[in-house]
């Protein structure tokens, strides 16, 4: 698992193209899991990204296309960022049904 935070630059001219190209090209990478995204109006964001084991995340880190992209980002598109790599040691979740309607 990979988790980007980020605060963003003011010029963010060009993004929104890239980071839907990475979002396309993430995909193809064999042990990738998903990912789960949060921004705020202000510029702060959380990615974080799933993937199988430590070699599919090489793969994507090491990708030619990939690697453009955070140069680029880290000359234009970003005020900071951080990254973490961590193993998922277990997971769980909760989705509530939905309920009757209040009438």
């Amino acid at each position: 698992m990979a988790v980007f935070t980020t605060v963003r630059a003011q010029d963010q001219s060009g993004f929104s193209e890239s980071n839907a190209r990475m979002e396309d090209l993430v995909k193809d990478v064999p042990g990738y899991l998903g990912m789960e995204h949060a921004q705020t109006p202000g510029g702060l964001g959380i990615t974080v990204s799933y993937f199988r084991d430590a070699e599919a995340l090489t793969e994507w880190r090491t990708n030619a296309e990939h690697r453009a992209a955070q140069k680029r980002g880290r000359a234009e598109w970003y005020q900071s960022y951080t990254l973490h790599v961590a193993k998922v040691e277990r997971s769980h979740g909760f989705t509530r049904e939905p309920g009757p309607t209040a009438g």
